[in-house]
């Protein structure tokens, strides 16, 4: 891959966001700062949290830090072997069983010119990868999946989506970790808990995981 272009914004005193291109742009960038974080050396040391979006990542640092010296760490960055040593991490990988009886099933289907049985397998046969958290906590934006299965948001939203719904939304799938108000085309429900505060890692869908849909049996 090519050099990646980012850019900084400070924000506030503790915190620094770094602009890149895209989604896959932000999984190697994360996963290459993770690594740098996590050697605790130089400004790095610094670092208190990363959080990914859709092009970006926040750069927290704890209070009183350098921020001009995290800064010039991330301009240097060899962002052009971010690709390279992603590669060598063995992702974590999250198996998700799913019984198809969304509301929203037959819908997809017609959107995408495929059959109900087709939409299933594609979502299935296709693994995906958690990009970013979002609207709640559990809740994980899921790319890389069967490009065909690319459909709008709902025109009319749901005032009540359960728990473990399993959905799709323009290029991400995603599962509600709580019943909440929603959007998302449902294609079906799921038993995994999203989201668990006495676990040693709340969510179970972290950036950077490998999640593979499996039909109920």
């Amino acid at each position: 891959m090519g050099d990646v272009p980012m850019r900084l914004l400070p924000m506030g005193e503790e915190a620094i966001l770094v602009e890149t291109e895209d989604i896959a742009s932000v999984l190697r960038l994360r996963t290459l700062l993770a690594d740098l974080v996590e050697t605790g050396e130089g400004a790095w040391a610094q670092v208190a949290e990363l959080v990914p979006a859709a092009r970006t990542v926040l750069v927290v640092t704890t209070p009183g830090a350098d921020l001009a010296a995290l800064a010039g760490e991330l301009r240097h960055l060899d962002t052009a072997a971010a690709g390279d040593h992603v590669a060598q991490h063995a992702p974590e990988e999250v198996e998700i069983v799913v019984r198809y009886d969304g509301p929203d099933l037959e819908d997809v289907a017609g959107l995408t010119g495929m059959t109900p049985e087709e939409v299933v397998a594609a979502h299935t046969q296709t693994p995906w990868q958690v990009g970013f958290g979002g609207f709640a906590p559990g809740f994980a934006y899921l790319v890389g999946g069967d490009p065909r299965l690319l459909v709008p948001r709902r025109s009319t939203p749901r005032t009540k989506v359960p728990a473990g719904a399993v959905g799709l939304a323009g290029e991400f799938s995603g599962i509600y970790p709580r019943e909440s108000p929603g959007g998302w085309q449902l294609l079906g429900t799921t038993d995994a808990v999203l989201w668990d505060a006495d676990r040693e890692h709340p969510a179970l869908l972290r950036p950077g995981a490998v999640v593979r849909f499996v039909e109920a049996s």
